[in-house]
C-alpha cells in the first residue's frame, strides 16, 4: 500500500473549485429516474444516459471524480468504446465505485436499518482497483424520529463504516465514508443537530479504532437540515452556522476535505448551501468543502434528455451549469443571479 498515493488521491478529491459527480443509482433506482422522463430503463438506455453526463464536454474542469455503480464501471463511452475508468483517467478525473449492498432491516430494532455488503468486498475491491477504480463508497442511513437513531443502530453502521474504510485503505482505494441522516420527517435544525454530532462522533470514534489513516479518506455527510415536514425551515446562513459548527466539534483537521450530500434538497438550494458555509469559513476551515452530489447536479440534464440523442447537447449544457455552479459555490463565488 502506497500511503501517499491514497493522500494524493483523497486531496485531488476534494480540490477547491471541483466536486464529485455520484452516478452510482443502482439499476432500480435508475429505473425510477427513467420513469420520470417515461423512459424504459434497460442496459442500453442507461448506457447511452451516462455517455451523456460522462462525455459533457469540460466537464473536467468542475468535476474531481465520479462515483460509478457496478453495471457502469463495465460500460464504455458510444462513439469510441472507451471504458468509463480509462475515460475518466485520460481527463485527469478520478474514477470510483459504489461497494455497499445497500441498507437492510436491524435485528432488534424498531425498523432501522443497517448497511450490509462486508462480506466478500476484499475480493471486489481488488476487481474494482484493477478495472480502474482509485476511491470507494459506503452509505449508511439513519432516520430521525422520537424514539431513532437508537444506539445500537448508529454504533452498528459506524463500525460498518470503519470496516469498509479500512479494507479500501488496504487495497489501495481511498474510501469515502457516507452516514446520511435522512431529511425525512419532522423533525427541527437542532434535532438534527444533536443526531448529526452524535453519529460523527461515533463514526470517526470507529474509524481510530480501525486503523484508518483519516488523511486518506473524504467524508460525505449531511448537511445540518430541519425535516421536510418541520413547520420551521432555516435559511442558508443558519443551516451554514449550524453544520460547520457541527463539523467543527466531530471531524479530525487530519480529514482533507468533506464532499456533502444533497439529500433531497432542491438544486438552487443545495448550491446556496455549500455557497453560504464556503462564505462562513471564507478559507479559514481545516478542511476543503465540496460536493458529490446526484440528482442536485443530474436532474435538469436528465429532464432535458428525455431519452433522445437530440437532446445530448442541451443536456450536457444543464449539467454542466449546475456543475459550474457548485463549483463556484466551493469557493463561496456563487450568486442566485447566477442561476
Amino acid at each position: 500500500m502506497n500511503w501517499d498515493s491514497l493522500v494524493d488521491i483523497a486531496n485531488a478529491m476534494v480540490e477547491k473549485g471541483k466536486g464529485i459527480l455520484a452516478a452510482d443509482e443502482s439499476t432500480p433506482t435508475c429505473a425510477k429516474r427513467f420513469d420520470s422522463i417515461g423512459v424504459d430503463s434497460t442496459a442500453e438506455s442507461r448506457n447511452a444516459y451516462r455517455d451523456m453526463l460522462f462525455t459533457a464536454p469540460g466537464m473536467e474542469e468542475f468535476i474531481s471524480g465520479v462515483i460509478l455503480f457496478d453495471e457502469t464501471i463495465r460500460q464504455s463511452t458510444l462513439k469510441d468504446g472507451v471504458p468509463f475508468p480509462d475515460h475518466f483517467k485520460a481527463l485527469g478525473i478520478i474514477p470510483g465505485i459504489k461497494v455497499d449492498k445497500g441498507a437492510h432491516p436491524m435485528a432488534g430494532t424498531d425498523g432501522e436499518k443497517v448497511t450490509e455488503g462486508l462480506d466478500g468486498l476484499s475480493e471486489r475491491l481488488f476487481e474494482y482497483y484493477a478495472q480502474g477504480a482509485r476511491f470507494a463508497k459506503w452509505r449508511a442511513v439513519l432516520t430521525i424520529t422520537d424514539d431513532t437513531p437508537s444506539s445500537e443502530c448508529v454504533s452498528a453502521n459506524a463500525h460498518a463504516l470503519a470496516r469498509f474504510a479500512a479494507l479500501c485503505q488496504e487495497h489501495g482505494l481511498v474510501p469515502i465514508v457516507e452516514p446520511e441522516i435522512l431529511m425525512d420527517g419532522s423533525h427541527t435544525i437542532e434535532d438534527a443537530f444533536i443526531i448529526t454530532e452524535e453519529v460523527l462522533h461515533t463514526t470517526f470514534y470507529e474509524l481510530y479504532a480501525q486503523g484508518v489513516t483519516y488523511e486518506g479518506m473524504v467524508l460525505k455527510p449531511n448537511m445540518v437540515l430541519s425535516g421536510y415536514d418541520c413547520a420551521s425551515q432555516s435559511s442558508a446562513d443558519e443551516i451554514a452556522e449550524m453544520t460547520v459548527t457541527c463539523l467543527s466539534r466531530t471531524v479530525p483537521s487530519a480529514v482533507p476535505g468533506i464532499a456533502f450530500l444533497s439529500g433531497g434538497q432542491s438544486n438552487e438550494k443545495a448550491t446556496a448551501h455549500l455557497n453560504a458555509m464556503n462564505q462562513l469559513l471564507n478559507g479559514s476551515g481545516p478542511w476543503n468543502l465540496t460536493y458529490s452530489y446526484g440528482r442536485a447536479l443530474q436532474a435538469p440534464a436528465l429532464k432535458t434528455w428525455a431519452g433522445s440523442s437530440d437532446n445530448v447537447e442541451a443536456a450536457q449544457d444543464a449539467f454542466l451549469k449546475r456543475a459550474r455552479l457548485n463549483a463556484l459555490a466551493t469557493m463561496g463565488e456563487y450568486t442566485v443571479d447566477m442561476e
